[in-house]
């Protein structure tokens, strides 16, 4: 082992060491052998170490303390620990440490040091009292190591994390973190504001819920499979007014285990990041501008319905003088009087003209075209009907209670058909709330679904159909209104033509007497 000479302040701790415990196990330099192997370790040790005197005063610093500050031991011997010192850190810091000494405790901190190079270091400092057997502080001992690159990896983390936490707060749209058990492991003021607007007396876990059911199959893979997904667009419906939309974006982040056990074998954990993006705004512009389109599609469908439908009744009201006159055509050729050869000859010209009448009309019909099949959101669908006569159910003072199943699948059917009948029943219970004597003007829309179902209830709070005419209410040509009253769009028995061309059925509920109340139910698939 290479002799180290040892400093007077070291050799005067050891020798009242060596008087204390005898002679044995002495080195042949009066030094126990015990506390040879321990002033080696202290002068090998890796973090710089120094002894003082009580004012401070250098009496012994090691390799490593030369190493860090850059003085040599001859440098700093004799003079104050305070030659390190860069003379910025604040005075409390120093205070606090001598308040600690005098008490005869340890203090540990930081200090701004600065080398012999003039290069300035951070010093994680921790100084003792050694403490004689009076009980009397007789040195001071220092140990520091350079914690510069700490401090700056410690502070990039920190500043890194502030300026994401910044961005992340001032983004619009709603960013949470989720683990693997749908947890919140943070978010920003957005999502908060978010969950309070969709379930404002519920915990965000509650709003997490809604979110992640309305995502699906897209949440289960991202977790699952890690397949991200980008604008997936969901509406959540309330029925207090227009329903709110988002897009969504989701990636997973795959994490490793933070606890002691797995540092050499570190488990994966998922978590999930979702954006949750607010479109209602430029949803409902969209909208606006469907529903005027929408508006000119079905006030020319009405168009061509009501030819269709005065056409197929002058052909009703054609067909009775046809079918009498063609009785009278063979009772007539059965009688075989000479006399009525006139008579029979005028009666089959005006049969000809009156069937010639029915064909012309039957051909000038307007063809209705058969539009194919498709999944249709009935929610939707009622929302249109109701924008569409908005201007009517304000005109006649009609509150309108709207109660949508938030988890309605779609139906597999023709769209405008299923529009143009909804719109039908909704007219049909507007008009029934204008008539005379209706004080209370309630309609009350329902949908729900039951098993390969949807049902659908429109009620409205007018003077209801007597129990004698429910029977022929689905009977062509046949109404309840009044005399004079104009009949709007298709009649019943076109509605009952609609639902049955979608393996549904339509009834009026006897059992309702605030009105009227017709309940529809229509098949997911008719097609099965």
């Amino acid at each position: 082992m290479r002799k180290i000479r040892m400093p007077a302040v070291a050799e005067d701790i050891l020798a009242s060491r060596v008087t204390e415990r005898g002679a044995s196990d002495v080195h042949p330099d009066g030094v126990y052998l015990a506390d040879e192997v321990f002033f080696q370790a202290v002068e090998h040790a890796p973090v710089a170490i120094s002894i003082t005197d009580l004012k401070a005063n250098i009496l012994y610093v090691n390799r490593t303390f030369t190493q860090v500050t850059g003085y040599s031991e001859e440098e700093v011997l004799g003079r104050n620990e305070s030659i390190l010192s860069n003379h910025t850190t604040p005075r409390i810091v120093y205070q606090a440490l001598w308040g600690r000494l005098a008490q005869q405790k340890a203090w540990s901190g930081m200090l701004l040091n600065r080398r012999k190079d003039q290069r300035l270091y951070l010093a994680e400092l921790t100084v003792a009292p050694v403490i004689d057997e009076a009980g009397e502080t007789v040195y001071y001992l220092g140990m520091h190591r350079d914690g510069s690159d700490m401090h700056q990896l410690e502070q990039r983390v920190v500043n890194q994390r502030h300026m994401l936490e910044s961005v992340l707060n001032a983004v619009p749209s709603s960013v949470v973190l989720l683990d693997e058990y749908q947890s919140i492991v943070s978010s920003n003021p957005s999502f908060s504001k978010l969950a309070r607007e969709l379930l404002p007396d519920a915990p965000k876990e509650a709003a997490i819920k809604l979110l992640t059911d309305r995502l699906g199959n897209n949440y289960q893979q991202l977790m699952s499979e890690g397949r991200s997904f980008t604008d997936k667009e969901f509406t959540i419906d309330y029925g207090s007014g227009r329903p709110l939309s988002f897009s969504c974006f989701g990636t997973r982040i795959d994490v490793r285990g933070e606890e002691a056990d797995g540092f050499f074998d570190q488990p994966l954990k998922h978590c999930v990041l979702l954006m949750i993006t607010d479109i209602t705004d430029i949803r409902r512009r969209q909208e606006d501008v469907r529903l005027n389109a929408l508006r000119a599609l079905v006030a020319e469908e009405n168009l061509v319905q009501g030819m269709r439908e005065t056409m197929n009744g002058a052909i009703h009201q054609l067909q009775g003088p046809v079918n009498l006159m063609s009785t009278a055509v063979s009772m007539l050729e059965r009688r075989g009087d000479e006399r009525d050869k006139v008579v029979l000859a005028a009666l089959k010209d005006a049969l000809d003209a009156g069937r010639d009448a029915i064909d012309k009309l039957d051909r000038a019909i307007p063809v209705e075209v058969m539009e194919s099949r498709k999944p249709v959101n009935i929610n939707e669908l009622l929302r249109e009907v109701l924008a569409l006569t908005t201007g009517r159910l304000l005109a006649t003072g009609i509150t309108v209670n709207w109660k949508p199943s938030m988890q309605l699948p779609a139906v597999i059917g023709r769209e405008q058909r299923l529009r143009s009948m909804f719109m039908h029943l909704v007219e049909n219970a507007v008009d029934a709330m204008a008539e005379r004597g209706v004080s209370v003007r309630e309609l009350t829309i329902t949908t729900r679904n039951e098993g390969e179902s949807v049902i659908c209830e429109i009620c409205d709070s007018g003077k209801g159909i007597p129990a004698d005419k429910l029977v022929r209410v689905f009977e062509p040509f046949y109404t309840t209104k009044e005399a004079g009253v104009v009949a709007r769009g298709m009649g019943l028995s076109m509605v009952q033509e609609v639902v049955s061309d979608h393996s549904g059925t339509i009834r009026m509920d006897e059992t309702y007497h605030s009105g009227c109340k017709v309940i529809l139910q229509l098949p997911l698939n008719p097609l099965r």
